[in-house]
């Protein structure tokens, strides 16, 4: 058999992401996809504590809503 998780994946690291997104809608799509992936300290911070796969996840996501030459996020793994 193939095993479905790797003894990584369940290991958890403490991220703290924050973002500036230029659009109000663009703002408002990445605040609904953090709502899944961590706790909102402000507005645009966020704390999350994520696996490899959650934090591969959520990266992917990201990228497939920000305009890079127009927004800015930032993704701080503190362990």
């Amino acid at each position: 058999t193939i095993p479905t998780s790797r003894p990584g994946d369940r290991m958890e690291r403490l991220y703290i992401v924050s973002y500036d997104i230029r659009d109000e809608r663009r703002w408002r799509r990445v605040f609904k996809l953090m709502k899944g992936y961590g706790e909102c300290l402000q507005l645009s911070v966020w704390q999350c504590r994520l696996s490899r796969r959650r934090h591969a996840e959520l990266v992917a996501l990201l990228d497939g809503v920000i305009r890079a030459q127009d927004d800015h996020v930032v993704m701080m793994d503190l362990g």
